[in-house]
């Protein structure tokens, strides 16, 4: 026997939504795809320290332009502690956390080895700070250091 086309429909619904994209979309911003320019490719202000709970909005809209992604590094420090996989989109991603990651920052790796790093935002950083800084690393001339951008570099 055939399922009913209301059920048919309500199955095809649930995977379109599995597929179409972040459950929140991320607070970011990315330079426009052109010669690179900088340290950073953009700026993420994420809404807490918990990369595993963060990463599956950022990386449904990364994919985008990077593809499947296979690899994030990032600073220990800057995280609390995730798990070393996880598990987003149907895809199982490597999480590798890194003393000598540079302070404020995200690297993620497509499965084709295109790259985009990221300036991140410290979760508590005040909406008009936060901004700025997105603005600034999304800049396309822009060629401040991570520590600049994110207002720990020396004046």
């Amino acid at each position: 026997m055939t399922p009913s086309p209301s059920t048919l429909d309500t199955t095809d619904q649930a995977d379109a939504e599995d597929r179409s994209g972040p459950e929140h979309t991320p607070r970011l911003r990315l330079k426009p795809k052109a010669p690179v320019t900088g340290y950073v490719d953009g700026a993420w202000w994420p809404h807490s320290d918990d990369l595993a709970a963060e990463l599956p909005d950022l990386l449904a809209v990364l994919s985008v332009r990077l593809g499947p992604v296979g690899r994030v590094m990032y600073r220990m420090d800057d995280w609390a502690t995730p798990p070393a996989r996880l598990v987003t989109g149907g895809r199982s991603v490597r999480l590798d956390g890194y003393r000598r990651q540079p302070v404020g920052t995200v690297e993620v790796t497509g499965l084709a080895g295109r790259g985009i790093v990221l300036a991140v935002v410290a979760p508590q950083t005040n909406s008009d700070q936060a901004h700025a800084t997105l603005m600034a690393a999304a800049h396309p001339g822009d060629t401040s250091s991570v520590a600049d951008l994110l207002g720990t570099g020396s004046s």
